[in-house]
């Protein structure tokens, strides 16, 4: 093998703190990485680009553009440029975590990859689990859609998410995660929905008395990186690359059922109320999007569907 001049530069980049499982999982990439290449390989890790001034939608041009190497971001962030992402987005989805990461890591997963490479100069090699998202208030216990009437909440950048909290009767309000924060945090944002880990993450908790356990929408988010660069690299530290994030993936979701525990415990211990709603009022949220899930079967098409595991 030639004598490699300079060290190949590896920058992994996020949009929360060096403590978050993700960035955890970043880690473990890069110390697999360290250890198998040396000094072939110089690794650095940007933990979260909003302490530097950025969005934390901007980590998605950060590894288009080559900036960043490889990033993670929720997938609904890139909607409007894969459509087919959109799926995922669908309410009530998927019954539990087993039958998402089963989609995510099978046909559904794949098909989901191909599309975004087609569009945008990526590669994706994996799904980290941001999990089951729940609505936070500052207003009311919500128990059921009528409760959550005119309540202006933050949705993420994504058409089938502002249309399902349009169907339960809220405002929704499309906006980037640095936008929510300032407005939680100033009063004008009447709610949000997150997995218990990112409401605590960002400090919501602290702002929103009222959490209600709807698991609504799983949310995966895709692990990308810059193509060019990926692409050019020696086919060992590809392999490597990929193997270490299959690695990375079963990690983070282990670490995310600890955090959605340890999160759970922190917002009550806020002095926050919990809501967990029975049967009767779970299948009302279901019935309140049957008009979306509807539209979804002519939008998308049955094969989509069956990519989703059986529970």
């Amino acid at each position: 093998m030639p004598v490699q001049s300079t060290p190949i530069k590896i920058v992994m980049g996020g949009y929360g703190p060096a403590n978050t499982g993700f960035s955890k999982s970043l880690k473990l990439i890069g110390n697999t990485l360290e250890a198998q290449f040396g000094d072939r390989i110089a690794i650095d890790y940007i933990w979260n680009i909003m302490d530097h001034g950025h969005k934390a939608e901007d980590i998605l041009t950060l590894v288009e553009s080559g900036e960043i190497t490889l990033g993670y971001q929720s997938s609904s962030y890139l909607t409007d440029r894969v459509p087919e992402l959109g799926f995922v987005d669908l309410p009530f989805l998927f019954a539990n975590n087993a039958q998402a990461r089963g989609a995510m890591d099978g046909d559904l997963g794949r098909f989901l990859a191909q599309k975004v490479e087609a569009s945008v100069g990526y590669r994706i090699l994996g799904w980290f689990e941001n999990g089951f998202r729940h609505i936070s208030n500052k207003l009311r216990p919500i128990h059921l859609p009528a409760d959550m009437k005119d309540m202006k909440i933050r949705v993420l950048p994504s058409e089938i998410q502002r249309r399902t909290f349009e169907l339960l009767g809220a405002q929704a309000m499309r906006m980037d995660l640095t936008e929510a924060i300032a407005m939680i945090k100033a009063g004008t944002l009447d709610a949000q929905e997150n997995p218990l880990a990112n409401t605590v993450t960002y400090g919501v908790h602290n702002f929103h008395k009222y959490h209600t356990l709807t698991s609504h929408f799983y949310i995966s988010r895709p692990i990308f990186l810059h193509r060019a660069s990926f692409d050019a690299w020696p086919l060992d530290l590809q392999n490597a690359m990929r193997e270490a994030v299959i690695e990375a993936v079963a990690f983070q979701r282990q670490l995310a059922v600890e955090e959605n525990t340890q999160s759970r415990q922190a917002i009550e211990a806020a002095g926050c109320e919990i809501v967990e709603l029975n049967a009767s009022e779970h299948d009302a949220f279901v019935a309140a999007v049957q008009p979306l899930l509807a539209e979804a079967r002519g939008m998308y098409g049955e094969a989509m569907f069956r990519m989703v595991p059986k529970v």
